[in-house]
């Protein structure tokens, strides 16, 4: 899903979308978790029938997933898993596909994921009853209550944060005195945001820029989150608002500033994985990527996305070098 628009999804888009599983997706994780097919990663990761099975690492349709997404598929490789890595463009496609065992590892963020299962099993009531925080311990406390039934396992959270953020071009901003969201919603301008298409129902994206800054929406252009071509129609001045993250390494590249969250719509994210109980709940499994989490920080991921957008190199290619340089797996 585009940058992920990591937040949650209202029930209907959740099941509409899930509903195009097959179109999406579904073929490439069924024949993912037949153990005699071809990797659908980049090819960074063992294809080689691993002493201990084969594990499908999912991945959302944005940088910063594909890199976190080979991260855990060769540090699993290298703890002797025969992995490969599977790329399935939104959360509401790919959380279906963990509970079906379609999927066996992704990479997610505490906050966002909690929200979305909050929405899939209270429904309009979760609008009203938020269990996602600031406090990461209490936040992982109702993940872990919410993923346990739906038969998943989610491993401890580390230091690395990343949150939905919006930005504006210079120029925007400095004609109008730009500097928070705040700002913009008091400026009256209308603005079309350049984003997933799920970002008209998301509550941390549209409707909560709506809602909790009175912002003037008038549309969304589905160009993906903090894609070259979402940040390119804000540059163009085809869109005034862009939805990427706050790791976002490509900004200035494109004349664009973040405007600061000064009412804390988003919650903080801390990245952690989750994994199919049945098929991933493993100790080794979770041993292997816990050391992975523990080193990773937020700083790592900004220069692991730099390393991808701006400098065009492969995300495999990022995290074989990464983890090489923290002795996360041998050279």
């Amino acid at each position: 899903m585009s940058k992920i628009l990591r937040t949650t999804g209202a029930v209907l888009g959740t099941l509409a979308l899930a509903g195009t599983l097959a179109a999406c997706g579904g073929d490439s994780l069924e024949k993912s978790k037949d153990k005699s097919s071809s990797s659908t990663s980049g090819g960074s990761s063992s294809t080689d029938g691993g002493k201990k099975g084969s594990l499908v690492i999912g991945a959302a349709g944005f940088t910063e997933s594909a890199v976190l997404a080979e991260l855990y598929a060769q540090v699993l490789s290298d703890a002797g898993y025969s992995t490969s890595v599977t790329t399935v463009k939104n959360r509401e496609l790919y959380e279906p596909a963990l509970e079906k065992g379609e999927i066996d590892v992704v990479p997610e963020y505490a906050a966002t994921l909690t929200e979305f299962l909050n929405a899939k099993v209270n429904g309009d009531k979760a609008k009203d009853k938020p269990l996602a925080s600031s406090d990461v311990t209490a936040t992982l406390g109702e993940l872990t209550k919410l993923a346990g039934p739906r038969g998943l396992k989610v491993l401890p959270a580390g230091g690395a944060v990343d949150q939905n953020a919006f930005a504006v071009t210079k120029e925007f901003a400095a004609k109008n005195n730009l500097k928070s969201l705040s700002d913009l919603g008091a400026s009256k301008q209308k603005v079309k945001i350049a984003a997933g298409d799920e970002c008209k129902i998301r509550p941390f994206c549209a409707p909560g820029l709506t809602s909790k800054y009175g912002i003037d929406v008038t549309g969304i252009d589905p160009k993906g989150v903090g894609t070259p071509g979402a940040k390119q129609a804000v540059k163009d001045g085809v869109d005034q608002l862009v939805l990427t993250t706050t790791t976002d390494a490509t900004l200035d590249t494109y004349g664009l500033v973040l405007l600061q969250d000064d009412k804390k719509l988003q919650n903080a994210d801390n990245v952690l994985p989750v994994v199919n109980a049945k098929d991933a709940g493993a100790p080794a499994i979770a041993d292997a990527l816990g050391k992975l989490t523990k080193a990773l920080t937020t700083d790592d991921l900004v220069g692991l996305n730099r390393k991808v957008d701006a400098e065009r190199a492969k995300p495999a290619d990022v995290a074989k070098a990464y983890l090489q340089s923290k002795g996360l797996i041998k050279k």
